[in-house]
């Protein structure tokens, strides 16, 4: 049996004021919460129509879901109406302690109704823990969808009502009430459960307006500062790839760094750090030709090269390949380094060819 394509279903009324008080009253709710719970309708639906027809030769899931829904939405709008009261009278009680979140309340009663529907087979079996259950359960979510047998609207439209039931603090709806159509219309436009785009491009999340600020602060498409203090302005959602490959300010290692430089600089820095280091870069390259030489014939060395040839032309040199071959033709130039060796008291100095 196929599901029905047309969608109807008891959809609750909404309750009109008594004579006498404000009767135009505000009935914006936290969307994002009554999306959530519009969520979980089918799956519980699911669930109450597999398990209510197991092990029947004559029934299946397909041809209860339309009384079935019906049942299920009686029963959430009669648990919901009578929560508030039922929460005073268990008011220190075991329930106490549980969550006053309205989608924990509503999740926990579509559980109970679900429950509610098991049959002699379903309770008496292993059914209920088998992998067969949940596959079934799994397939008829999908055939329900498919075919569109139950609406996100229409279960929108429910699941504001029980949210409202049973959100007694008033966290995730507007209670507010007027005297005229007027003044309603001009608080909608202000009120902070008011539908509300994100104007990132390239994202279409919708909120209520009082979760802006937390969704501006994660939304992935925003345009933010670099986290690494570059000029560029990044998607949140390409900061990480941008911090790691063309961020101009990434840190990495100095181009001597094989040779002994251990710094770590932002990428668009190298060239002034070769050059502010160039004393110190041209010692690590002398360690590496005359190993056998001392540090302090190798300083004496490299006051040499920098009268050789000027700091901009050896920081012209930024790599170590490149830096080491302009060392080796400048020492061509200038001839065998001079070593002193002390003895006793004395100082030899001898040459040493490279």
């Amino acid at each position: 049996m196929d599901l029905p394509t047309t969608n109807v279903e008891f959809v609750p009324e909404k309750i009109e004021e008594g004579k006498g008080g404000p009767s135009f009253k505000c009935d914006l709710s936290d969307t994002t919460i009554v999306h959530k719970l519009a969520q979980v309708f089918i799956p519980g639906l699911a669930t109450a129509c597999v398990d209510n027809t197991t092990g029947g030769m004559f029934r299946s899931p397909t041809s209860v879901a339309v009384d079935t829904r019906k049942e299920m939405v009686d029963y959430l709008i009669q648990r919901s109406e009578s929560f508030v009261a039922e929460s005073v009278i268990l008011e220190g009680g075991p329930e106490a302690e549980a969550s006053d979140h309205p989608y924990d309340i509503i999740s926990h009663f579509i559980d109970d109704f679900a429950s509610s529907k098991r049959n002699f087979f379903s309770r008496v079996s292993g059914w209920l823990l088998s992998e067969k259950r949940e596959d079934n359960i799994d397939d008829f979510v999908q055939e329900m969808e498919i075919n569109g047998f139950w609406l996100l609207d229409r279960r929108e439209a429910i699941a504001q009502t029980l949210l409202k039931n049973v959100d007694f603090k008033n966290a995730f709806h507007c209670n507010m009430k007027f005297n005229t159509s007027e003044e309603l219309a001009a608080h909608v436009h202000y009120c902070s459960f008011r539908s509300m785009s994100c104007t990132n491009e390239g994202c279409n999340a919708r909120f209520c307006a009082s979760h802006l600020d937390n969704h501006d602060s994660v939304c992935p498409f925003k345009m933010i500062p670099c986290d690494q203090k570059c000029s560029n302005s990044i998607m949140r959602r390409e900061m990480d790839r941008h911090c790691v490959t063309v961020c101009p300010m990434k840190l990495v290692s100095c181009p001597l760094y094989a040779v002994g430089c251990q710094s770590t600089i932002p990428s668009c820095m190298i060239e002034q750090h070769c050059s502010d280091t160039i004393h110190s870069h041209l010692l690590y390259i002398l360690q590496g030709i005359h190993k056998e030489v001392s540090e302090e014939d190798l300083k004496r060395r490299v006051e040499q090269l920098e009268k050789a040839a000027s700091s901009s032309q050896l920081a012209e040199a930024r790599d170590l390949r490149s830096l080491t071959s302009k060392v080796k033709d400048l020492e061509a130039k200038l001839g065998p380094i001079e070593v002193h060796i002390k003895k006793k008291d004395s100082e030899e100095k001898l040459e040493i060819s490279k």
